[in-house]
This record gives C-alpha cells, structure tokens and sequence, in this order.
C-alpha cells in the first residue's frame, strides 16, 4: 500500500515511513498541510495520514479537500492522528472525514492491521 504521512513532526514522520517499510508498505512523507495536498494531486495514495494539528491549517481541512478531491489516485483510506484521543479532537468538524483516527505514540501493529484491511 502507498501512504502519505502528514506530520509536522519531521522526526515522527520520518519513523513512521520507515516502520511503515518494515510491513512493506511505501510512504512519502509531508510536513504542512498544504505540501500534503500537492503531493496528493501528483501521486496516487492508498491511505493517509494525517496529523490533525498542523501549522499552516487543520489535519480535518486536509481530509475534507482529500474527500472533495476527483483527482484519480487521492487516497480513499483516511486516517487521523493525534496527540489526544478520538473524543477530544475535531468532533464534530472531523466527523465523517476519518474512516479511523489513531492516538500517538501509534500503535504501529494496530495500523498495519488498519492498513491491511485497506
């Protein structure tokens, strides 16, 4: 599966892609929101990830040009992560943009199960 991270985090992402490797998947990674939405209109992507607090606007902004988007290749598995738990992020601005939303430090084998299920 290729996924694109999107984390201002450079060193977290960074991690993230490489342990992503490890289950065998390919990822790029973003640091703003706005380079994530580029990359998104030059690549195909299975999956994202998306940070929800990031420094030039929101992670659920992302989500909600993602979903809007016709570009073929935009990925259809959305997943935000957050340092703060499903209840206390976006509510009901997130609703319906995220099809899972994963706690940091993640649980990489429970997102290389989210990921499976594609």
């Amino acid at each position: 599966m290729n996924v694109l991270i999107v984390d201002d985090n450079k060193a977290a992402a960074d991690l993230l892609q490489e342990l992503l490797g490890l289950f065998g998947h390919t990822a790029r990674c973003t640091y703003t929101a706005q380079q994530a939405l580029d990359t998104a209109a030059a690549e195909s992507f299975d999956a994202a990830l998306i940070d929800l607090t990031l420094p030039d606007f929101p992670g659920t902004e992302v989500a909600r040009r993602l979903r809007a988007s016709t570009t073929q290749g935009t990925p259809k598995l959305l997943i935000a992560i957050s340092g703060f738990s499903a209840e206390d992020t976006g509510g009901e601005a997130a609703e319906g943009l995220f099809d899972h939303h994963l706690q940091k430090p993640i649980d990489i084998d429970r997102l290389g199960g989210l990921l499976a299920q594609g």
